[in-house]
């Protein structure tokens, strides 16, 4: 089941609570926008977007790549960390300092102060496409927050339970918004449903997501 949060903020800057250990900041990324496109741009260069596969061997909609120590995959083996590109046999590529300094800014303004992430999951998603309920579980230390970074096309991300079956949110998502949970929150269900056609002046016809995590 899911119920439309009406969110009336529109301004940068504003926040809106989710639940005791998650926020939403409305546009939080702006000032560094332009500096994210082109970190993403050179990160997809040496770690080429790439289209998993499910542990069932389902292809995954969603195009991702990484960087940093750590880098999330999947494949018939399950849903891991590794440090090394499977694709290429090389390290993936370094968490560029805009990245890092973005993303434990952001836990900070979300009273989770000194958050370091080790990982940075890239998704890029075309039109259609849409990411299911989970959760993130796969990381070591799962009292580290999640910092989740929203750029190009809106979409509506689904702020669930800690059970699959709980009753989730929809909630509208703009360029550059970033939503961070962690404590009690940490393990909530969450996803994204389909994104809507469209075109977005520096990004085109996609939506990609960083989320940055601590997994090692």
């Amino acid at each position: 089941m899911t119920d439309d949060l009406f969110d009336t903020d529109e301004a940068p800057g504003g926040r809106l609570v989710l639940g005791p250990g998650a926020v939403l900041l409305r546009g939080f990324a702006r000032p560094v926008a332009a500096a994210l496109h082109a970190q993403v741009a050179a990160i997809a260069r040496q770690a080429p977007w790439r289209h998993m596969a499910t542990p069932g061997g389902r292809r995954m909609s969603v195009a991702t790549t990484n960087c940093g120590a750590l880098g999330w995959v999947s494949d018939a083996r399950g849903y891991r960390y590794v440090a090394v590109d499977p694709d290429s046999g090389r390290p993936w590529p370094a968490l560029p300092a805009v990245l890092s300094t973005l993303a434990g800014e952001a836990a900070a303004a979300a009273g989770f102060a000194d958050f370091v992430p080790d990982a940075c999951l890239v998704n890029r998603y075309a039109p259609g496409t849409r990411l299911s309920l989970h959760q993130d579980r796969d990381e070591r230390d799962l009292r580290a927050p999640i910092v989740s970074v929203s750029l190009g096309l809106p979409a509506t991300f689904l702020w669930g339970g800690l059970a699959r079956g709980d009753r989730a949110l929809r909630v509208p998502l703009r360029h550059a918004d970033v939503v961070v949970w962690g404590g009690e929150d940490r393990l909530r269900f969450h996803g994204v449903l389909p994104v809507p056609q469209g075109h977005h002046a520096e990004w085109g016809a996609v939506r990609v997501n960083l989320t940055f995590r601590r997994a090692g």
